[in-house]
Formats: C-alpha cells, sequence, structure tokens
C-alpha cells in the first residue's frame, strides 16, 4: 500500500473537510483523532470508498506517511497543540514537519517553530479561514514558520486553497515564526471590524428608518452588486431573507449577546504592545462586550429612557449615505490593519507581502470582498505605502464619503443610535489628517505633574525639555522615554 501524503490529527468540522478537500485535489490522507470513534466514524461515513487512511494512535499514523513526513494538527490552540508537540516529536525524524492549522496566538507559534527546530524538524504555524465551507472547497490560507518545510507543503495547500479568477491560490508564504498566525490574527480582527459595522448599519435601518427585515434584505442584495460586495455583506442579506417555523424573520429571534474566541482581543492586545492606533477593531471587540451584558442593559434602559428617533427625510438618500459610511469605515478598519502589519513586521524582522496578503484574503476567507483588489493594487503600485488612505483610489473614495459618513453619524447621535465603530473610524480619520493635535497640552501635563519632558517646535527634534510650572519644583526631569 503507498504512503500517504500528508497526516491529519483532530477530526472536528475544519479538520475532516480539510481532509476531504486534499483527498480530492489528488493526496492521499491518514487521519488520526485521540477519540477513537471519531476515527471510525469518519471513515466509515463522510471518507468510505476515498483515498483517506484511518489511524489508532500516533505510532500508526507516523509510520503511513512519506518522508519528509508531514502531520497537520487541527486541534484547539494553546496547551492541546503543546501536548500534541510533544506526543509526535519522539515519533519523528531530522526534516519531518508539523504543521499546526488552528488559530493558535502568533507568540506560541514564535516560541514553537524555535523549539521545534531545535530538535532537527521544521514547523509551520497556518492561519486557515473560510469556516467548514472555505475548508471544504477551498480556503484562505497562510502559512508561516520554518522556510524551508514551504517547499514541502506548498503543493498541497496551494491545491486545496481557493483561486481567485485567474487562478492564483489564495495561499503565499507569509514569513518566518509566527508571521502566518500574526496575519491570520489580523485577519479575524478585521474581520471582527467588518461584523460590527454592518450591524450598525442593520441597526441605523431598523431603528432609524423603520425597515422591515425583508427590505433589509433588499438594501445588503443591492449592496452586495456593489462597491460593498463581500462575503459578509451577502450573508447578511440571506440572514435577513431566513424565516423562522413560524414564517417571521428569524433575526429577530435571536438574542442580542455576541460571543468571541478571543482573535479580536489578540489583536488589539497586539496593537496596544506595537504602539498601533487600532481603534475600530478596539472598538469592535468592546462592542461584543458590552453587548454580554445583557441583563445590565436592559436595567439601565429602564433607568435611562431611549431617546424615540425622529427621522423626517428621504429613506432611499439615508440609505445611500449608510453605504457610503459603510465603505469609509470599512477602508479606515483595512488600513489599521495593515499599519499592524507593518508594525509587526519591524519588529520581528518579517518580510511581509501586503500586495499577496490581499491577494490570500480575495478568496475562500470570511473578509473576502471585491475591496481587497484595490489594497492588492495599491500595495503593487507603492510597496512602501505608509497608510492605505494615502493610495490615490481610496483617497478619493474618502472624500466622496465624507459629507455621507459624517451625516449619518450626527444623525445617528441626536437619535441616540449605537454606532461606535463607524464613529471611531471617522475620529481616527480625522485625527490622522489632522497636522496639530491637542497632544502639546498633554505634553505639558505630564511635565508638570511628572517632570516627564517635552520637545519644543522652536528646537530640533529629539532635545527634552523640562519647566518648573510652579516655581516650587527643582530643575530635576525624569526619563524620557515612549510606553
Amino acid at each position: 500500500m503507498s504512503a500517504s501524503d500528508i497526516g491529519l490529527i483532530g477530526l472536528a468540522v475544519m479538520g475532516e473537510n480539510l481532509v476531504l478537500n486534499m483527498e480530492s485535489k489528488g493526496f492521499k490522507v491518514s487521519v488520526f483523532n485521540r477519540t477513537i470513534e471519531r476515527v471510525n466514524n469518519f471513515v466509515n461515513g463522510r471518507a468510505k470508498g476515498k483515498n483517506i487512511v484511518g489511524t489508532y494512535s500516533i505510532v500508526e499514523l507516523i509510520k503511513t506517511l512519506k518522508r519528509p513526513r508531514k502531520v497537520m494538527l487541527m486541534v484547539k490552540a494553546g496547551k492541546p497543540v503543546d501536548d500534541f508537540i510533544e506526543l509526535l516529536l519522539p515519533c519523528l525524524e531530522e526534516g519531518d514537519i508539523i504543521i499546526d492549522g488552528g488559530n493558535s496566538y502568533f507568540e506560541d507559534t514564535n516560541r514553537r517553530t524555535r523549539y521545534v527546530e531545535s530538535k532537527g524538524l521544521l514547523y509551520i504555524g497556518t492561519g486557515v479561514s473560510g469556516g467548514e465551507e472555505g475548508a471544504l472547497t477551498g480556503p484562505s490560507i497562510m502559512p508561516g514558520g520554518s522556510v524551508k518545510a514551504w517547499e514541502y507543503i506548498k503543493p498541497i495547500f496551494q491545491s486545496i486553497a481557493a483561486k481567485v479568477e485567474d487562478g492564483t491560490p489564495c495561499c503565499e508564504w507569509v514569513g518566518e515564526n509566527g508571521a502566518g498566525h500574526f496575519v491570520k490574527m489580523v485577519h479575524n480582527g478585521i474581520e471582527y471590524g467588518d461584523m460590527q459595522l454592518i450591524s450598525e448599519a442593520y441597526q441605523m435601518m431598523k431603528e432609524l428608518l423603520h425597515l422591515t427585515a425583508e427590505e433589509m434584505h433588499e438594501v445588503f442584495k443591492q449592496w452586495n452588486k456593489g462597491e460593498l460586495n463581500s462575503y459578509l455583506i451577502e450573508i447578511t442579506r440571506d440572514i435577513l431573507a431566513f424565516k423562522d417555523e413560524d414564517g417571521t424573520p428569524l433575526v429577530d429571534k435571536i438574542l442580542d449577546t455576541a460571543g468571541q474566541k478571543g482573535t479580536g482581543k489578540w489583536t488589539v492586545m497586539a496593537a496596544l504592545d506595537l504602539g498601533v492606533p487600532l481603534t475600530l477593531i478596539g472598538e469592535a471587540v468592546f462592542a461584543r462586550t458590552l453587548s454580554s451584558m445583557k441583563g445590565e442593559r436592559v436595567e439601565a434602559s429602564k433607568a435611562f429612557p431611549r431617546i424615540k428617533a425622529h427621522f423626517k427625510s428621504d429613506t432611499e438618500k439615508m440609505i445611500v449615505d449608510l453605504e457610503q459610511a459603510l465603505y469609509a469605515s470599512k477602508l479606515v478598519s483595512y488600513a489599521q490593519g495593515y499599519l499592524l502589519m507593518k508594525a509587526a513586521a519591524k519588529e520581528y524582522s518579517w518580510n511581509l507581502n501586503y500586495g499577496g496578503i490581499a491577494l490570500m484574503w480575495r478568496g475562500g476567507c470570511i473578509i473576502r470582498s471585491a475591496f481587497l483588489e484595490k489594497i492588492k493594487d495599491a500595495y503593487h503600485k507603492d510597496s512602501g505605502l505608509s497608510n492605505l488612505l494615502l493610495d490615490t483610489f481610496f483617497k478619493a473614495k474618502i472624500e466622496q464619503a465624507q459629507e455621507s459618513w459624517r451625516r449619518i453619524i450626527s444623525t445617528a447621535v441626536l437619535n441616540g443610535i449605537w454606532v461606535p465603530a463607524i464613529t471611531t473610524a471617522l475620529e481616527y480619520f480625522d485625527g490622522f489628517r489632522n497636522d496639530k493635535l491637542p497632544a502639546n497640552l498633554i505634553q505639558a501635563q505630564r511635565d508638570f505633574f511628572g517632570a516627564h519632558m517635552y520637545e519644543r517646535i522652536d528646537k530640533p527634534g529629539g532635545v527634552f525639555f523640562h519647566t518648573n510650572w510652579t516655581g516650587k519644583g527643582g530643575e530635576t526631569a525624569s526619563s524620557a522615554y515612549n510606553a
């Protein structure tokens, strides 16, 4: 019997679907799951009659694989990954490859890559996006880790990945160590932002324009034919049309508390560590946290009755304004996400291909959209672009959207409608384009109470000053530093 091209551990939905995807592209796959019953159910069910080998121990799995052996883990992030690495190491030989396809924290992948390489093996940490459907039909795949491993996993990963119109796979080498998982983390953070922005547009239509779910379905249907064309707009369109058993919109019966698995939080934590103003994704994460405080919100709604929305304008015009505000806010989210990747590339010495990342996100993944083609073009035109907002195309789009953007936010605020992500997007833009922010006063305050010093506009940069503001302090200053 011929050896398998790759082994996969972890037969939950994503693992099973990736195996079926690999097999459909001509690869022989061996599988193992800690709960043996899952192996039996899979090989006698969905995998029956296919070129898939069920195994019942780590040792048996390894024996079925071609050299260099490639073992992909599709298990829960954290300790389970470390546990399986320890189980695999004694069974593998120099040059064999361990692949973590879960949503691992990139710092863990940095550590694991160093550790596995110290044992003479190779390690890959790869983001896989697209959910269960993407895993089966073609996900976006973002691999990083041991560079030497790429030539061995490239044929498999690029075969199973989603393809854009010209056949280019949505999978390319990202960078060393945890680069792949970092890019996937940023992808998930942008996903948080996109979902929050869409939900705010939905809230405006529902509470201000009093549109029915069916009417909103038609709006999203039209939006999906234009510049907002994307997977998340598409599924929102379909969700709004979905009826419960009694014929009423199911969305209206779903409890308004949003869950999260942590990747959005990781993105914000990384931004804080790297000093990047990731305001929109941060707001989206906090919005989910606020939504989970259902009991407190119900109590507060009784204590502070809401403003009754009064809308006396053209509904169609407001929908056009919403579309513009959503597009502009979405652009800010991506601009911030790319700033975070640039900061990480500098910090960790990664050589990230920003246009290539946009291409990887063009198909298969949750944030796939027509919008990403323009981001790819922007970075192909100028690989050193400091901020997406400064690209010629997106600069024109922001200028075009400004009036609509401001109308939407002012209308929402005056009517007590919650639009935190759309608002913070505009606030970031207004801060970014302002050549003189009030931080000079903050520096004066810091120097007043803590002698933290300040720079002067009439002196060379990098020279710091301290003032004895009260006449009672001395001339001794604290060190100047940025946290």
